[in-house]
């Protein structure tokens, strides 16, 4: 299917729509694209964030009310990160395998592969990384965790990884991906899927055996955020997460308060300071040999 271009801010980079047909889940993924200024005539390898929206949204939210053009095209042309081809997928599930979607292993299995065939992105962890807010943060950390040894860097923004549930006011407890056949909330699957279930893991993967001076894979650096207000009380959760996280990887987990709540105001002030801190371990476009 041809891609839909859209109006652009700067007329170097571009952001288009796109969609493939996903076999995990049996129809069109559907995604936004955004190619940085000098991709086209190119024939470098360039790293690639894959940005995770919220809880009901959609695909198109960072584009349209995240400033994610803007934001990108300005920290390129200042040099505080490299060129960077960012994508942002679609989800119904909270980025799970949830009763109505399995969309982790869609993203997994299907995505990933997509874009590494599709376009000149590095195929290595240190040019991968994975971000999101709310329920897309909830999604970036978890592929983090269970994936370390394919995302170089991760930023979780509010991210609504509660514990030990969602507070009253989550639209976890109506949305589609935790209600079972009931139409209630499943409380075990919460608990499946959110990342206490995945630390322990992480860290025997991430620590080095007592005779070895690093382990195989290295732990994935996290960078946290959350609003002063947030309805959701995030500010609780994410301090919770970065005290979790720094008994494993204690040098490589920053955490950044804002003012406002679980909204736009604060997600677009985080996503410079998540995409700067991401680039302190990504590297930039490699020449193919």
């Amino acid at each position: 299917m041809a891609a839909t271009l859209l109006p652009t801010i700067s007329q170097a980079s571009q952001v288009r729509m796109e969609r493939f047909a996903s076999p995990t889940l049996g129809h069109d993924y559907p995604y936004m694209l955004y190619l940085p200024d000098g991709y086209t005539d190119s024939t470098a390898h360039y790293p690639v964030i894959y940005l995770l929206h919220g809880s009901f949204n959609s695909h198109r939210d960072w584009v349209s009310r995240g400033a994610l053009q803007r934001t990108a095209d300005r920290l390129i042309d200042a040099g505080h990160i490299p060129p960077v081809v960012i994508v942002m997928p679609g989800s119904l599930s909270w980025w799970v395998d949830g009763h109505n979607e399995p969309a982790h292993s869609a993203f997994i299995n299907d995505l990933l592969p997509h874009v590494e065939e599709t376009y000149r992105v590095g195929r290595e962890r240190h040019h991968r990384g994975v971000a999101g807010y709310s329920a897309g943060g909830f999604g970036a950390l978890n592929f983090a965790l269970q994936y370390p040894q394919r995302f170089g860097a991760a930023a979780a923004l509010s991210p609504a990884s509660y514990l030990p549930y969602p507070p009253d006011s989550s639209s976890a407890y109506r949305h589609p991906a935790f209600l079972d056949e009931n139409g209630e909330f499943d409380h075990a699957l919460w608990e499946q899927v959110n990342y206490p279930a995945h630390l322990e893991e992480y860290r025997l993967r991430v620590t080095p055996r007592p005779a070895d001076d690093e382990s195989d894979v290295p732990p994935v650096p996290l960078y946290i955020s959350a609003g002063r207000s947030d309805v959701h009380d995030a500010e609780f959760h994410a301090r919770q997460l970065r005290q979790t996280m720094e008994r494993i990887q204690p040098t490589l987990v920053n955490l950044d308060l804002y003012p406002g709540g679980h909204t736009w105001k604060v997600w677009r002030a985080s996503l410079p300071a998540a995409l700067n801190f991401m680039f302190q371990y990504l590297e930039g476009p490699e020449e193919t040999p």
